[in-house]
């Protein structure tokens, strides 16, 4: 054989080992990962845990409004699993059948169709879920003339306890009441959210018009961030006469989880005889008496109000909550599978202090996690279901929910979970399949971008307030937990928390190149190509990117000023001090000193605040909160 053909036979093995391999990788992930470290293994997730598990679906039948007179169009909501899609909700009296009049549906988990039929008269009425012709769930109603009264004296009387089937129906109404936002979707509070009749399957459920926005005796619902869980919940069980209560819970500190103390639930008397009144009333209470620190209760303990979860799709449904460790919390509200041109999608909804309802991507920049030197535990956990016993409210303990209960299981695979490992579990719980290098990273970057909008408008808040009250500073708290902590009027226009967000958020659009290199099974690598020749590229395609997207201000002047991503990234470190309401707005924005765009600044923080923040600095630099 000559020289040549032995060179030419010898690339061509070589050829095939490299197809082979790549073959290999690019079906699911390394062997590698068999030699990987343990807690990692047991957060991965395959494809197939995205599919409900038949034996646990669950199906329910739902009608609203509870009572439905004469006339009054009503709505039934089936869950169930995937076949929920092609099901067919069936309503007959007296063997005359009502066709619906409009449908939607929903993946939540669970899946979900929400049918909407047109008034009838008087009579019984009977509805069935049917699946290829087989009757799988079957309720009868009344549609009377009925007048709604209650004489309790307790905020509202609970009919029945929490079941698996209830908490199925409390993820889908999470998910339906939320599944057409988006990312750049916000209100100005959450009775917003379920004074929309389209969404909110539960709207006027109580037929008191207590969701009729132009009502006088209406729901009101204005949480923070702590609250936003609690009146979402209290919502659903106000109108479904479901148990619900809340503890009296300290603060903790370093080396203590807050600890539960009184309970409160809605047993609790009341002088109210307006239903709707009761339940405001008892609203402000939860606001009084929750906190930042209550989620972060320890993950073993049976008498807090959450408990924690597995980071597994089936586990991670509409309305499980996050905690993170400083205190902030989302609820989460809806996946979007990955496909095969875009990666998958994790969407929660949180509450600011200014009362403002908005959706968040899962991502670091949103959802923080560490587990060192913070205080309490923190990660996704599920409302712990109340049960009626005896006439007594029981709250369900860790040991009595398994996956044989029915209920979302307790799990403590988050404890003391490495942050890196913790990301990578959420990564490859959205994205069970290896992304496309280019694709993931391109959503990196418009998730940064996003959040950049999201800041431009809470800065201009700040700002409009500034110039509404000129002259007045706004006082800063001296310690550090303070700064991102402190309500009032601080709380209200300082951006510290967004801050450490963005800067974190920056970070992981550009580390991720590195990422490749690090954890190349998660991606659907390129044939013939290195991680380092990958890298390289994505580098290329992140300068391009950062370049081509931008965000506007007004400065003081009233000129917009325009800034690509590029140029934020290059001024990062202005925002480790951009988050005083008493600077001017092109400081907050980083504007280099003795520049075009910093000369039209009027407005300087007072010397005293400009040496606390040079103290407090440092947990901007080391992209960490401190303990809270």
């Amino acid at each position: 054989m000559k020289t040549e053909d032995r060179s030419i036979l010898g690339h061509f093995k070589l050829y095939l080992i490299l197809i082979l391999f790549i073959g290999i990788n690019a079906c699911g992930y390394s062997a590698s990962d068999k030699s990987g470290n343990k807690e990692i293994q047991d957060s991965q997730i395959n494809s197939d845990d995205t599919v409900i598990d038949e034996s646990q679906v669950i199906h329910s039948l739902t009608l609203s409004p509870r009572d439905p007179k004469p006339g009054e169009p009503f709505r039934l909501l089936a869950i169930g699993g995937q076949e929920i899609k092609k099901a067919v909700i069936r309503v007959t009296n007296n063997g005359s059948e009502f066709p619906s009049k409009h449908s939607r549906q929903g993946n939540g988990l669970p899946f979900w169709r929400i049918d909407e039929f047109t008034g009838a008269e008087t009579g019984s009425y009977q509805a069935e879920l049917v699946v290829k012709n087989t009757t799988i769930k079957k309720i009868t109603f009344v549609i009377a003339q009925k007048k709604s009264s209650s004489n309790s004296q307790s905020i509202w009387e609970s009919s029945k306890s929490w079941s698996h089937e209830l908490e199925a129906l409390y993820s889908a109404w999470v998910n339906a009441l939320f599944f057409d936002a988006t990312e750049s979707t916000s209100w100005a509070a959450l009775h917003e959210v379920t004074q929309n009749k389209d969404q909110n399957f539960l709207y006027n459920y109580l037929s008191l018009n207590e969701d009729n926005a132009t009502e006088k005796n209406k729901v009101i619902m204005q949480p923070d961030c702590a609250d936003n869980p609690f009146y979402l919940r209290a919502y659903f069980a106000w109108k479904l006469g479901l148990p619900f209560g809340y503890h009296v819970t300290d603060r903790g500190y370093l080396g203590r989880a807050p600890q539960t103390g009184q309970w409160v639930t809605n047993n609790a008397h009341t002088s109210k005889t307006q239903t709707t009144l009761s339940f405001n009333g008892f609203l402000r209470n939860v606001m009084n008496g929750v906190h930042s620190g209550t989620a972060r209760t320890a993950l073993k303990d049976d008498n807090s109000d959450y408990y924690p979860v597995d980071l597994k799709r089936n586990a991670l449904r509409p309305g499980i909550v996050y905690a993170d460790p400083y205190g902030h919390t989302l609820i989460l509200v809806k996946w979007i599978p990955q496909t095969e041109n875009h990666p998958g999608t994790l969407l929660a909804v949180d509450a600011q202090p200014d009362k403002t309802i908005a959706i968040k991507r899962f991502w670091k920049g949103n959802f923080l996690f560490n587990t060192s030197e913070v205080i309490g535990e923190p990660g996704f956990k599920a409302f712990r279901p109340i049960v009626i016993k005896e006439n007594q409210f029981y709250l369900l303990k860790n040991k009595e929910l398994t996956r044989e209960s029915g209920f979302i299981n307790f799990s403590l695979q988050q404890q003391k979970l490495k942050s890196n490992e913790f990301y990578l579990a959420m990564d490859r719980a959205i994205n069970p399949k290896p992304l496309d290098p280019e694709t993931a990273l391109l959503d990196l970057i418009q998730a940064l971008h996003e959040q950049l909008l999201v800041r431009v408008k809470s800065v201009e808040t700040g700002e409009v307030y500034m110039k509404a009250h000129p002259g007045v500073i706004i006082p800063m708290p001296s310690r550090a937990a303070g700064v991102f902590q402190t309500g009032g009027i601080w709380e209200d226009f300082s951006t510290p928390n967004r801050d450490l967000r963005l800067l974190i958020a920056i970070d992981a659009v550009l580390d991720f190149p590195d990422r490749i290199v690090q954890t190349p099974e998660d991606f659907k690598m390129p044939a013939l190509r290195s991680s380092t020749q990958v890298k390289t590229k994505l580098e290329t395609l992140m300068k391009e990117k950062l370049n081509e997207l931008f965000i506007t201000y007004t400065r003081t002047d009233g000129v917009e000023q325009k800034l690509s991503l590029t140029e934020i990234v290059r001024r990062r470190a202005g925002f480790e001090v951009g988050y005083n309401p008493n600077d001017g707005i092109e400081i907050r924005w980083g504007a280099p000193e003795n520049s075009e765009e910093r000369a039209s600044c009027r407005r300087h923080v007072p010397a005293n605040q400009h040496e606390a923040m040079n103290t407090v600095r440092v947990w901007f630099q080391k992209r960490l909160h401190p303990p809270t």
